[in-house]
């Protein structure tokens, strides 16, 4: 009798149980003058010592403007120093720090202000071709929580970190709310998932632990610090092992973050699939010294197994990590381990994280199903969040009452206890009552040799409710596909019904900030497309 897709993760390293200032002043005792942070844009550069002086001044900047512990402190920029800055000099004082999508518009903007609250907002003047100052003097008039605005290299930035220190910083509690940061609101407006100290920092505890850092590492960070990715997965693994943060540009750009990765010696880089791919594309990649680097994260969306292999291969990445989780789970449940054989790092998302517990369920019964067979994924344990912030109805949708955060995507756990994601729930297609995974057609695509990156979506069919369409980026120099050739290089390989009826091909996928494909963006435009 197969055992139950049940798992929980045993460890030797316990739980910290310090806040993350707290955490971060030991990191600073032990490794004071070694560099902890770099920014490449403009130069700068910090021990952890001055670092940790410089997180001080923007602390007891906040208190003078009035901010007290429990406040949310919005903060609205690109990767930048001052980000992290304010990301541990919030956590110090225990001010909540609300991450708001470099991509927002007024509307959004406005809506995330309200909806957390927020008392003082963080930003950058401007960023690309965004006028953040514009757009908060826009919406401030209608946001009567927002008492200051502090912008980023402007006089009231330079006031800040002039103030007196005459404040002593609160005592805090582990287990206080210390951000919010809200989910990409694909369906309806985004909800503001509310993590503690505890949550977020054995998270990236946890996360480094697995990629084997310690104070001589080196982490080049493209990915969005407003994500967890960027702030708990990069900072947080960074700081709490010693370890130094390196921001390549203020948004992704994959020739810079190659020349970073390769002029700071950095031994870890991180991306999603499709920053992997940008930088494989790469005229210089082959051509870089990439020496040092040794492991990084892959995560954000399922990452291809021919992208991983080049990953391994081209830059050297023989230790390179998969992650899967979600804002919720701060974010982290699932890890590859650096002993894990190549074919786990390429096949799954690994075991579950230390001291957490995953399922795999039947998403009608509830009921956990045999190792080997689908269902959706759940995660319960230290990572889950507090809630969404002031959305208890919203909460209550995603955790049940044993504590179990329901992830909405679809798992098969194997006998060993790894996990392979196949998909959203909703990303299922049920094309004439058979169910089709739209992964495991994207995995295949990605073989075909005049293919750099695939996606596939169900739009409407009049008889058989839904059919495949395959969304494809071809190679420099390729033939486009069109759905005759298509078919000739899937049959025979996959299942007819598995085979995309249409093909698109596009020079850019619609993409949130964080690197994720908007299918319902596809799926709007395809059904214009072909006039369904």
């Amino acid at each position: 009798m197969p055992l139950p897709s049940y798992t929980s993760g045993t460890s030797t390293v316990p739980l910290l149980g310090d806040t993350i200032g707290g955490d971060f002043d030991r990191t600073v005792a032990a490794f004071g003058d070694r560099e902890a942070l770099v920014e490449r844009a403009t130069g700068r550069r910090w021990t952890y010592r001055e670092l940790s002086a410089e997180v001080d001044r923007v602390a007891h900047g906040l208190l003078a403007l009035g901010v007290v512990k429990g406040d949310r402190v919005g903060i609205w920029a690109p990767n930048c120093a001052e980000w992290t800055l304010t990301q541990y000099a919030t956590a110090k004082i225990g001010a909540i720090l609300v991450n708001i999508n470099p991509a927002y518009r007024v509307h959004e903007l406005r809506y995330v202000l309200n909806q957390a609250g927020v008392r003082t907002l963080v930003a950058a003047p401007g960023f690309k071709s965004s006028d953040y100052a514009g757009m908060i003097e826009q919406v401030r008039p209608e946001c009567p929580a927002l008492l200051d605005v502090v912008l980023i290299g402007r006089e009231s930035w330079d006031a800040l970190l002039g103030a007196e220190q005459v404040h002593d910083f609160p005592a805090l509690s582990a287990d206080d709310p210390i951000n919010i940061q809200y989910t990409s609101g694909t369906t309806g407006f985004p909800k503001g998932a509310t993590l503690s100290h505890h949550n977020i920092l054995n998270n990236g505890f946890f996360v480094g632990e697995l990629c084997g850092y310690s104070e001589e590492d080196r982490i080049c960070i493209p990915v969005p610090f407003y994500h967890c990715f960027g702030m708990v997965m990069g900072n947080l693994a960074a700081t709490s092992h010693g370890a130094c943060m390196v921001i390549p540009a203020p948004g992704f750009d994959p020739a810079a973050t190659l020349l970073a990765v390769s002029e700071e010696k950095c031994t870890a880089l991180y991306g999603v699939p499709t920053m992997f791919i940008a930088m494989l594309a790469e005229s210089t990649v082959d051509s870089l010294d990439f020496g040092a680097l040794r492991t990084g994260i892959m995560a954000g969306s399922p990452c291809p197994v021919e992208v991983m292999k080049q990953v391994i291969d081209r830059l050297g990445m023989t230790e390179v990590s998969i992650c899967y989780g979600m804002t919720e789970t701060s974010p982290v449940s699932t890890q590859t381990r650096a002993d894990d054989s190549v074919d786990r790092r390429v096949s799954t998302v690994g075991r579950v994280h230390p001291h957490l517990e995953v399922k795999v369920v039947d998403p009608d019964t509830g009921l956990t199903v045999p190792r080997g067979e689908p269902g959706e994924f759940c995660t319960r344990g230290y990572s889950v969040m507090l809630g969404y912030w002031d959305q208890p109805d919203k909460t209550a949708e995603a955790i049940d009452n044993a504590r179990w955060m329901h992830t909405g995507d679809l798992a098969v756990m194997d006998e060993s206890g790894y996990l392979n994601i196949t998909g959203r729930i909703k990303d299922m297609v049920i094309r004439g009552g058979e169910n089709v995974y739209p992964r495991e057609i994207e995995e295949f695509l990605y073989t075909h040799p005049d293919v750099l990156d695939a996606q596939v979506i169900g739009v409407p069919d009049a008889r058989y409710g839904e059919e495949l369409m395959a969304w494809v980026r071809m190679r420099e120099g390729a033939t486009p596909l069109d759905a005759d050739s298509m078919r000739a290089f899937c049959v025979g390989k996959l299942a007819h019904y598995k085979i995309p009826r249409y093909v698109h091909v596009v020079e850019e996928f619609p993409m949130t900030v964080t690197g994720k494909v908007r299918k319902v963006e596809m799926r709007a435009a395809a059904v214009e497309l072909l006039g369904l």
